[in-house]
């Protein structure tokens, strides 16, 4: 049996998860992998990378343990002939096109990608032939919970007979996936991390400097992966923007103002973050009353909600900002 301090070293990336590593660790030690896993936790808690770590010891040959730090490498970059790395995509005439391939081109995204029922079927046909350098096939299919009907209803065909090949579903918890697919896996709990263990990760990832927007990590709630995706949707904002929504308008004219710009410079997407971002920046501006505050978080909702309703952006800031104004 793999000693399993040997083993656990290799999960050393991962942070906040000590259960989660404990369960993996003795999966490998005592041999006993199961066909297929329920990675279930928010986005940004490491679940991606607590599967490349498995990974790594899934594509290992049991007679050859120094291989795994080599094999982690080709795991990460998706170089390993018997890794399968599904990822939701968008359709777009006829052709599968990933997630990364659509903000390179340009690509008006008007549905949200998915995992679709032809890259299942293909995993399906890919399984059919033995591994070409492991022991067996590792198969990671992110945002499980985007699979149609159809896709699900094939996996589940592919999950009764995996052949030799360990599947690992990324997904934010069991509720978001057919029960007949959670039934067939290993389910294995990620938490979201303690404020040091968040600045702990952001550390490592060459964002400590994060620790000084309270707002930003606000929004991540635990979860590092998410801050740093916060932090790129922030630098994305125009900057005389953000100094001018640095707290609520003081004006009417103030206010008009504002939904002019923000109706200009960005679109639905990135005004429904901002009004997330705007709750935690305004809330943590402690000179106000909490009355106050209250009442500018309840207006922010009701504005979310009408961006959601497909009120005309601009009148629905132009009316939340000045209603916000007046209170101010």
């Amino acid at each position: 049996m793999l000693e399993p301090a040997t083993i656990r070293a290799e999960f050393g990336p991962l942070v906040g998860q000590d259960s989660v590593i404990d369960f993996l660790t003795m999966a490998i030690a005592r041999d006993r992998i199961a066909p297929a896993y329920l990675f279930a936790g928010p986005n940004g808690v490491g679940r991606k990378l607590a599967a490349e770590c498995f990974g790594q010891w899934i594509l290992c040959p049991p007679d050859r343990p120094e291989l795994a730090a080599s094999l982690g490498r080709r795991v990460r970059e998706r170089m390993h002939p018997d890794l399968i790395w599904l990822e939701p995509t968008y359709l777009d005439r006829g052709q599968l096109i990933s997630i990364s391939q659509a903000q390179a081109s340009g690509l008006e995204k008007k549905t949200p990608p998915q995992v679709r029922l032809e890259q299942i079927r293909q995993l399906a046909t890919s399984l059919g032939r033995p591994p070409m350098e492991a022991p067996r096939s590792f198969v990671v299919i992110e945002a499980a919970q985007t699979m149609a009907e159809g896709a699900a209803n094939a996996l589940l065909k592919t999950l009764e007979e995996p052949g030799r090949a360990t599947i690992i579903l990324l997904a934010p918890g069991p509720e978001a996936i057919l029960p007949t697919l959670v039934s067939r896996c290993a389910r294995v709990s990620f938490r979201r991390l303690a404020p040091s263990e968040l600045i702990q990760v952001l550390d490592r990832a060459g964002h400590g400097d994060l620790r000084d927007y309270p707002e930003v990590l606000a929004l991540a709630q635990g979860c590092p992966g998410q801050a740093i995706t916060h932090w790129q949707r922030l630098q994305t904002l125009p900057q005389d923007l953000l100094m001018a929504l640095r707290q609520p308008p003081q004006s009417a004219f103030a206010a008009l103002d504002l939904a002019r710009q923000l109706d200009k410079a960005i679109d639905l997407e990135q005004q429904l973050w901002l009004v997330n971002y705007l709750q935690q920046t305004w809330w943590q501006q402690g000179d106000r009353p909490w009355p106050q505050r209250d009442r500018t978080l309840r207006r922010l909702e009701a504005l979310r909600k009408q961006l959601m309703g497909y009120v005309q952006p601009r009148l629905a800031w132009e009316v939340a900002l000045m209603e916000l104004a007046q209170g101010a």
